[in-house]
């Protein structure tokens, strides 16, 4: 088991979460579905995804860089792209309350995955987990993850590790069919020997832990 909160690459994942007004949701996600291809011409978008359960009027997405100078280079351009700024941004920033975000890596033992079909749902799960790093609690976080594939309940998209930001957070994307289907196996999972020892050992490390149910909106690449 690799301790590194990397892979051996310098490619990186932003993390961007918006809260939109209430009243202006859906003005937003018609902007971004009328509009985001101008902002997708500069850099890769890996999923768009508006929040269904576990938060409201909040938006996720998230982008891949090669490097920190690719990620200055693209910034720099959309400064200077007066379509995005002017079709976009400047209409767009009235609608957020707030804008956060974060760097992240996928952990050394996963891939970037995608699911096996459109029209499922995703839950973006997020663990605070003790300070110490993947050194002190990554083996038994990983067994706990692997115990929930291993179910075959749900498709593993991928677990990111933060380098910026709050550190010591891992997010995991997880697919699956629908709601239902996931909380189907999520009860066979709760009954599951295996799971649960996994479980028990990993939550010794566990601060928190938050889970959001989320829908891709029309411009993601996953789906």
């Amino acid at each position: 088991l690799a301790t590194g909160p990397r892979q051996n690459n310098s490619i990186f994942y932003e993390i961007r979460t918006y809260d939109i007004k209430p009243s202006k949701m859906k003005e937003f996600v018609e902007m971004v579905s009328k509009y985001f291809h101008l902002r997708t011409a500069h850099s890769e978008l890996v999923g768009f995804w508006s929040a269904e359960l576990g938060a409201m009027n909040k938006v996720f997405h998230v982008w891949k860089y090669d490097n920190f100078a690719h990620r200055t280079a693209v910034r720099q351009a959309l400064a200077n792209d007066k379509d995005w700024q002017g079709k976009f941004i400047s209409p767009a920033l009235p609608l957020i309350e707030k804008q956060h975000n974060e760097v992240a890596y996928l952990v050394p033992w996963c891939q970037l995955g995608k699911p096996p079909k459109e029209g499922g749902v995703y839950e973006w799960v997020t663990f605070q987990m003790k300070p110490g790093g993947p050194a002190l609690w990554g083996e038994a976080f990983r067994a706990a993850i692997n115990a929930h594939i291993n179910t075959g309940y749900t498709k593993l998209i991928g677990v990111f590790h933060t380098e910026y930001g709050l550190l010591n957070r891992v997010h995991v994307i997880w697919w699956n069919e629908s709601p239902d289907h996931r909380a189907a196996g999520r009860h066979r999972a709760h009954e599951d020997a295996r799971v649960v020892a996994a479980v028990r050992d990993s939550v010794r490390f566990l601060d928190s832990q938050e889970n959001v149910l989320l829908i891709p909106l029309q411009c993601s690449p996953l789906k």
